[in-house]
């Protein structure tokens, strides 16, 4: 026979997994589950039949890797991850520098108005991306565009933004303007987190305050350096929302421009779910071996250090 300090002690025990079991159901249905089926989808394909009318004609049946052999030699997918590669040079490097620059500034001791400064760089990152996009896309029109009034009424160069070269550029400064703010504040709350004993006996050395933010504070928060570069590599891997918003403004960007929106196509515009299952999938697989690579090469690093 159970006894009361038995089923108090079962109950305990299980009340961990019962916390758990809502967010593993919604994990469940809404990633695993997903995840599996678009998994499937990409090694089949439709066998059609004579003219493909009437009942039987058109049949799903298993295709093997042929999906993935026609994505990783489809010319539109391999010339949308260079145009990524282009735009990830210059969005990555750039919003990094910003946000770091901004977290030491707003780190120091003399600064005013702090609050409100974090709040302002913060901002764009709350404003939704198509909005964003949206916003910057009207600023670069010529015809509706205050910038192009003024750089007219001066008698300076007009440069079309959303053509050619400047497209990246135009690109590259949504996600930059979007995504500086949340990377600030991660570096920044990092900074907060360094003991002022570690400050104070830099000062005692006589460093100056560029000699420790270059040698104390950017060392001690490598570790969210890391995670914001993971983070920017994942989101230039996957940036769709600004070229698609874009796209009507201008002829210079195809719908093929981005894997993304190559995958869209081919499942929307085509109806071709099995290709776009398998190039969804190839852009999945990228992006794990990226992050885990640049990772497991971080903590290598950071272990050598250590061990120094």
């Amino acid at each position: 026979m159970t006894t009361p300090a038995h089923r108090r002690s079962y109950g305990v025990k299980g009340a961990p997994y019962a916390f758990l079991l809502p967010a593993t159901i919604l994990f469940c249905l809404f990633f695993a589950l997903p995840i599996g089926y678009a998994l499937w989808l990409s090694f089949r394909k439709v066998h059609v039949s004579g003219l493909g009318l009437g009942s039987g004609a058109r049949q799903e049946v298993w295709a093997g890797f042929q999906n993935y052999t026609a994505a990783l030699t489809d010319d539109e997918l391999l010339g949308g991850a260079l145009h990524v590669l282009g735009y990830g040079c210059i969005v990555v490097p750039v919003m990094l520098g910003l946000a770091l620059l901004f977290a030491l500034m707003l780190d120091a001791d003399k600064v005013r108005l702090a609050p409100f400064t974090r709040l302002a760089i913060f901002l764009p990152y709350a404003i939704p991306g198509v909005v964003a996009a949206l916003l910057w896309g009207f600023l670069y029109l010529p015809d509706v565009s205050p910038f192009y009034f003024v750089l007219a009424k001066l008698g300076l160069p007009q440069p079309d933004l959303l053509d050619g070269g400047p497209l990246y550029l135009a690109l590259s400064n949504i996600a930059v303007w979007g995504g500086t703010g949340f990377n600030m504040i991660v570096i920044y709350t990092a900074l907060q987190a360094i003991p002022a004993e570690v400050y104070e006996a830099a000062e005692l050395d006589g460093a100056t305050p560029l000699q420790i933010a270059l040698r104390i504070k950017i060392p001690m928060v490598a570790p969210s350096l890391v995670l914001t570069f993971f983070f920017s590599i994942i989101a230039t891997l996957q940036v769709y929302n600004e070229p698609t918003t874009l796209k009507p403004l201008t002829n210079s960007l195809p719908t093929t421009w981005s894997p993304l929106m190559k995958v869209y196509q081919d499942a929307f515009g085509k109806g071709d779910i099995y290709a776009a299952a398998a190039e969804a999938t190839l852009i999945a697989f990228v992006t794990l071996v990226l992050s885990f690579g640049f990772l497991r090469a971080a903590n290598r690093r950071n272990k050598q250090e250590a061990a120094r």
